[in-house]
């Protein structure tokens, strides 16, 4: 949902940040890099301190590099087939950091191995969820469905993280990371269902 609505909106709203940066002659791959190493940054120094708000913050900084880097793409006419490899896979890194954040902090200080095990399962099964349509659109099919995208998961972590950062009930937070999980694993069905429908309709 917010991958369809939201995307047109933050691409007008960075297009003037796109513009400055390749005027300053920084090249795309150059902002998706420092972008993941800043996610990485706020989940990994911050979450495992339990400082969830200032992580958060953090986080968000960098996390719209995502979006920066691909209009810088298009403008620049760079678009291909390495920027999409290389920002698809740095998602991952930067997507398992957060996750792994909460997982430090709730198997070691935080001394939650329920939530620690909830952050994990969504660590894990995000990861699935993006190979499930990876490994799709290698063999040929498609992949993109699902009530699970990848902006969905980060927006919902996120935003709850930093608000119990400021005092919301932690229960909340466990409550949307198993919501997260299930939502995650439904995904991987989804994909894999409609993936074994076009094989085996390429089979007959």
């Amino acid at each position: 949902m917010l991958n369809k609505y939201a995307r047109a909106l933050f691409t007008k709203i960075f297009t003037p940040v796109a513009r400055l940066f390749l005027k300053l002659g920084i090249s795309p791959d150059v902002v998706t890099i420092v972008g993941t190493l800043g996610v990485c940054f706020g989940a990994l120094a911050f979450y495992p301190r339990h400082e969830f708000f200032w992580g958060t913050v953090v986080i968000t900084l960098f996390v719209f590099s995502d979006t920066v880097d691909g209009v810088m793409a298009r403008m620049s006419g760079r678009s291909g087939k390495w920027g999409a490899y290389l920002d698809s896979t740095l998602d991952r890194v930067g997507d398992s950091a957060i996750f792994g954040g909460l997982v430090l902090w709730y198997a070691g200080r935080g001394d939650d191995f329920l939530m620690a095990g909830l952050a994990l399962a969504c660590l894990i099964l995000g990861s699935v969820v993006s190979y499930a349509k990876a490994r799709a659109e290698g063999l040929g099919f498609t992949a993109n469905v699902g009530i699970a995208e990848r902006a969905d998961r980060l927006v919902a972590v996120l935003v709850i993280t930093g608000l119990v950062g400021l005092g919301l009930p932690e229960v909340v937070l466990t409550i949307v990371l198993a919501l997260l999980a299930v939502a995650s694993l439904v995904t991987v069905f989804q994909r894999m269902l409609l993936v074994r429908r076009q094989a085996l309709v390429e089979a007959s």
